[in-house]
């Protein structure tokens, strides 16, 4: 069963920046697509960027793209999801997620296996 733990997350200032990281609980962690989403108060639960097992293909929700960056270490079985340029509108707790093999996909339903979630607050 694979377990994810998120961390990094915290208090920012609006236009400053922060790294979530997710550490995977097994050695097959690099066949995974890993995903990021995330869950503002009385919203539903959006996608946010994902990357295949490779690293080889990232993919982010449109609104997002150009201020978040995802990344991997295979060797250190982490995902990583660099954020810049925070806005309060990016307040929310961050959840990575797994789903096994090599599909990229943005919907919540695909992904097997998640973290507990990490707090993002940005301040304006």
């Amino acid at each position: 069963q694979l377990q994810l733990v998120e961390s990094g997350g915290g208090l920012a200032q609006a236009g400053g920046s922060l790294r979530l990281s997710c550490a995977a609980s097994e050695r097959t962690f690099s066949s995974y697509t890993m995903g990021w989403f995330r869950q503002a108060p009385g919203k539903e639960r959006e996608f946010v960027g994902g990357i295949t097992w490779s690293g080889g293909n990232t993919y982010y929700a449109d609104s997002l793209k150009g201020r978040f960056t995802i990344s991997r270490d295979n060797a250190k079985n982490t995902v990583y999801l660099q954020m810049n340029s925070l806005k309060p509108g990016d307040t929310a707790v961050y959840y990575c997620a797994a789903v096994s093999g090599t599909i990229s996909s943005t919907r919540i339903q695909d992904y097997a296996y998640w973290g507990q979630g990490t707090q993002v607050t940005v301040s304006s």
